[in-house]
């Protein structure tokens, strides 16, 4: 067992049932959550919207490897409405993104743990240090509390009362 961090993101739809969607099917396919964040509300990244998101970082204790857990967080994605496009960033049902698998360093075609860009994006860090924050990021060897606050990220998350 593996203890494994993911992001779950929203911004269409029932965005609150497709966080919890996610939940249910993580939970049957991938491992036991052992732990989740809050419920955060945030700005679009990397493009331009008008449908806020939910965000959510989940600790699963997890029994599948790196390449199978990819393979099973986009069949849930998919399940969930999610079209992915080419290239770029767009509004969506669904987005798991694999933040950590315990402190290993993965790199493989389609896959990168840790995940490659988590400490550019505040609405990731925030739910994160929220369950693990002083958590060391395997590659940078800084604790994940000391990266929400270089985090130069200034676009708009609040934790929702959920």
């Amino acid at each position: 067992m593996v203890e494994t961090y993911l992001s779950l993101g929203s911004n269409l739809g029932d965005r609150e049932g497709y966080l919890q969607y996610a939940c249910r099917m993580i939970d049957k396919r991938i491992g036991v959550i052992m732990d989740k964040s809050s419920v955060y509300e945030s700005s679009p990244w990397g493009f331009t919207s008008d449908n806020f998101f939910y965000n959510q970082v989940l600790c699963v204790s997890c029994n599948v490897e790196a390449d199978e857990l990819l393979h099973l967080v986009q069949q849930i994605e998919r399940e969930a409405g999610r079209e992915r496009l080419l290239a770029g960033y767009a509004d969506r049902t669904l987005d798991i993104d694999i933040l950590f698998y315990g402190d290993r360093v993965v790199t493989m075609p389609g896959l990168t743990i840790p995940h490659p860009h988590m400490t550019e994006r505040r609405f990731v860090l925030e739910p994160l240090c929220e369950l693990a924050p002083d958590f060391i990021h395997p590659v940078l060897k800084l604790p994940l509390h000391r990266l929400l606050e270089q985090c130069k990220d200034s676009l708009s998350v609040r934790k929702l009362n959920t």
